[in-house]
């Protein structure tokens, strides 16, 4: 059955006509504030199950734009990483809480924890890092829930906006300006992500100075 899906999905590409950047962003125009609306809720829904967030926000440069666009992203990924968190805090926190007593599985979680939202938005810098993986981690560990939201903000923002660009980018219709917004927030993300591990970096030598 999943090879005859397959070869549906391979036959229909190649047969049915495949609507231009242009033409998708003019449909997307002409359905008004629903666009927006249906590319959160699509953005929201799929990103609690284990699919690339990179998708949808690339889709939504591509029919939204790059205003509306990173807004409807980065809301998306904040309101999909909470809904994951929480399910992971409600449940997982109690299947995992009998191992929380191992070494290792308590110093992650303590630094995990004494990081706040730094340590998240460290890890949510990682362009490999999977999205809801690591919802999930955090639900599991003692970080609170509004350092874990503000990290998910600010770490997600500079690699939101720079797929939302260049989605809008297909389009052919974005200014160079933009581009070069795009370019500085990925260098501020990269620049974060340097300093966080600096600094994870200087606590752990100080600590086994200590020990």
């Amino acid at each position: 059955m999943a090879v005859g899906l397959l070869a549906a999905v391979v036959v229909a590409a190649f047969v049915l006509p495949v609507p231009k950047a242009g033409e998708l962003r003019s449909w997307a125009e002409g359905a008004g504030a629903a666009a927006p609306v249906l590319m959160f809720l699509a953005y929201v829904v799929v990103t609690l199950v284990p699919i690339p967030r990179t998708v949808f926000s690339l889709a939504s440069g591509l029919l939204l734009g790059p205003a509306v666009g990173v807004c409807v992203a980065l809301a998306a990924t904040v309101v999909s990483g909470w809904l994951s968190f929480v399910l992971a805090r409600s449940i997982g926190r109690r299947m995992v809480a009998r191992h929380l007593e191992h070494k290792t599985v308590r110093s992650v979680d303590e630094r995990l924890t004494s990081g706040g939202w730094m340590a998240v938005a460290s890890i949510r810098l990682i362009p490999v890092a999977p999205f809801l993986p690591v919802n999930y981690a955090c639900g599991v560990s003692s970080v609170r829930t509004w350092p874990y939201l503000v990290g998910t903000v600010v770490g997600s923002l500079p690699g939101t906006i720079a797929v939302v660009v260049l989605g809008d980018t297909l389009t052919g219709s974005t200014p160079p300006a933009l581009l070069v917004v795009s370019a500085a927030c990925a260098v501020v993300g990269l620049a974060g992500l340097w300093f966080a591990f600096r600094r994870r970096r200087s606590v752990d030598q100080r600590d086994e100075f200590v020990e």
